[in-house]
């Protein structure tokens, strides 16, 4: 399950979000969005955990939470619309 973060504090990174979601189970990756002109986050990230039941409690538990400060969104991502070539 792909579950999308924002309103994360501008100096979260990919381990904040391994901590964060460790405690509900596997995390296959974990990763935030940098703005590749300034090379700071662009406040939101992924994560992917292979479980649907583990990712759905993490949504369940951490959606509206406070984390470094910040009352993060936390919910299932769309799917990327598949690009033509």
């Amino acid at each position: 399950m792909n579950i999308f973060i924002s309103s994360l504090n501008f100096k979260a990174n990919k381990e904040d979000l391994h901590q964060l979601f460790a405690p509900f189970g596997e995390i296959a990756s974990a990763r935030v969005i940098i703005n590749r002109a300034t090379h700071r986050s662009k406040g939101y990230g992924f994560v992917d955990m292979p479980n649907d039941k583990e990712g759905q409690a993490a949504i369940e538990a951490l959606n509206g939470t406070e984390h470094m400060g910040r009352t993060i969104n936390v919910a299932m991502a769309n799917d990327r619309p598949d690009s033509e070539v």
